[in-house]
């Protein structure tokens, strides 16, 4: 496969949706990208909660939430894909200090430059337990993008892109989030068309 842009790396970035996305899923969504390559882009939409709350998930799993802070806050949507399977935003969090690079959970996506991504239950079985990671994001589903399919969106204005901010995911009120994108990169809403150039 040919291309004619010069090869990107929006890992640990923000995809701010723009105004003519007007699919369900993805109008005014803000995505945290894990992971993008020549082969793809894999990433989390961090605005857009689903209707089952964390207690209920881990209700579902058989799992006791002894965690008051998360009692009651949404899961995430995460995107169309695997929308039956976890994940798990946290910050990085390490089996050892001999051996800092590795990963404490069994499935965890590094993130270089930001998070972890862990989809496997020991993170949900230490939240429970009170220990784990204290800043998390839980979302069922992720959003995926073939090889090229994403410069392509970035092409056609699809997308506005920002280097991530962690704080928004974990601080910001849910509804402030797409807003508070936007002003990573100096903008509002109303400074945006769906004509406009992608940063």
């Amino acid at each position: 496969m040919t291309t004619d842009f010069a090869p990107i790396n929006l890992t640990n970035h923000f995809l701010i949706a723009m105004p003519g996305l007007v699919d369900v899923l993805f109008s005014k969504s803000v995505i945290y990208v894990c992971e993008h390559s020549e082969r793809g882009a894999l990433g989390l939409i961090i605005n857009k909660p689903g209707n089952m709350t964390i207690d209920s998930l881990f209700d579902k799993v058989d799992l006791s939430l002894r965690r008051s802070d998360l009692s009651g806050k949404p899961v995430f949507n995460g995107g169309p894909v695997q929308m039956d399977r976890g994940f798990v935003l946290h910050e990085p969090l390490f089996a050892a200090e001999d051996k800092p690079e590795e990963p404490l959970y069994a499935s965890t996506l590094s993130i270089a430059g930001g998070l972890e991504m862990t989809t496997s239950r020991d993170v949900l079985e230490a939240i429970a337990m009170g220990a784990g990671p204290q800043r998390v994001f839980l979302s069922l589903g992720y959003s995926a993008w073939g090889e090229g399919q994403l410069e392509s969106e970035l092409k056609e204005n699809s997308w506005l892109t920002v280097d991530a901010d962690h704080a928004l995911i974990f601080g910001v009120p849910i509804e402030q989030r797409y807003d508070r994108a936007l002003a990573l990169l100096g903008l509002k809403a109303y400074m945006i068309s769906s004509q406009a150039g992608h940063a």
